[in-house]
C-alpha cells in the first residue's frame, strides 16, 4: 500500500465509523457524538500529515509474523457492534440514558486519550497494529515520553480512549459490548511483553527499569 492511500484510509475511516452510529440512531443531532467525530478526524489529519509514513503503512498493512490473530479482528466486531447498539440505544429506543454532563465529560476524556496517542506515535515509530518484531524496520525498544512511565502506553491510551468515547456516545447499553475489550487489551500487553523481552535486544533491561506495563503502580 502506497503512503498516499494508507493516509486516505486514515481519513475516512473517522466517518465510516461515526456513520454506522448515526445510521443505527437515525438522527444527526448528538451534539458529543460530533465532537468525538471532530477530535478524532483532527487526530487522522494530525497522523496524515505529520506522521512517519512508514509507521502508517505499518498500522494500515502491517508486516508479516503476527503473534496475535484474535484481538484485531474480535475488538473490531466489538465497536461496531458498540456503536450500532448505541446508536439505536439513543436514537430509536432509548432503552438507557447517560446524563449529557457525562456525555461531554466522556468527550474531554476521549479528546485526552488522542493526545495521549499522538504522543506515543511521535515518539514510537514501531507502533504497528500487530504484535511482530519488525526486524524489515529495524526496530528497538523506545524508552522515551510516555516508555519512561509504562511500557506499553499506548494501549493505556486505546483503553481510556474507548471506555471515555463510549460515553460520549450516550448510551449505557452500547457499553456493553465493551466489555471484551479490557481483557483483549490485558492479553495482548502479555504477549506483547513476553515476546519482546525474550526477542528484542536490550528490551529486558528496559522493562527492568520500567516496571509496570500498563498502569504505574498498579499493572
Amino acid at each position: 500500500m502506497s503512503a498516499v492511500n494508507a493516509v486516505a484510509v486514515t481519513l475516512i475511516a473517522p466517518l465510516a465509523a461515526l456513520g454506522i452510529y448515526f445510521i443505527a440512531a437515525g438522527t444527526w443531532n448528538r451534539p458529543p457524538v460530533w465532537g468525538v467525530l471532530v477530535v478524532l478526524w483532527l487526530f487522522c489529519g494530525w497522523a496524515a500529515a505529520t506522521m512517519d509514513r512508514g509507521l502508517i503503512r505499518e498500522r494500515v498493512k502491517p508486516g508479516p509474523g503476527s503473534r496475535d490473530h484474535l484481538t484485531r479482528p474480535v475488538g473490531t466486531v466489538l465497536l461496531f457492534a458498540h456503536w450500532i447498539l448505541a446508536g439505536l440505544d439513543v436514537g430509536r429506543f432509548q432503552w438507557s440514558v447517560v446524563p449529557e454532563t457525562l456525555q461531554w465529560v466522556g468527550l474531554a476524556g476521549y479528546a485526552l486519550a488522542m493526545a495521549g496517542m499522538m504522543w506515543v506515535m511521535r515518539v514510537n515509530p514501531f507502533y504497528s497494529s500487530v504484535v511482530r518484531i519488525q526486524s524489515d524496520r529495524g526496530h528497538r525498544p523506545i524508552t522515551a515520553g510516555p516508555y519512561g512511565l509504562v511500557r506499553h502506553p499506548g494501549y493505556t491510551f486505546t483503553i481510556f480512549g474507548v471506555l471515555s468515547g463510549a460515553l460520549a456516545l450516550g448510551s449505557w447499553v452500547g457499553m456493553i459490548p465493551l466489555i471484551g475489550v479490557l481483557p483483549l487489551f490485558l492479553r495482548r500487553t502479555l504477549i506483547e511483553d513476553r515476546m519482546l523481552r525474550t526477542e528484542l535486544d536490550g528490551y529486558a533491561e528496559y522493562a527492568g527499569r520500567v516496571r509496570y506495563r500498563l498502569v504505574a503502580g498498579v499493572f
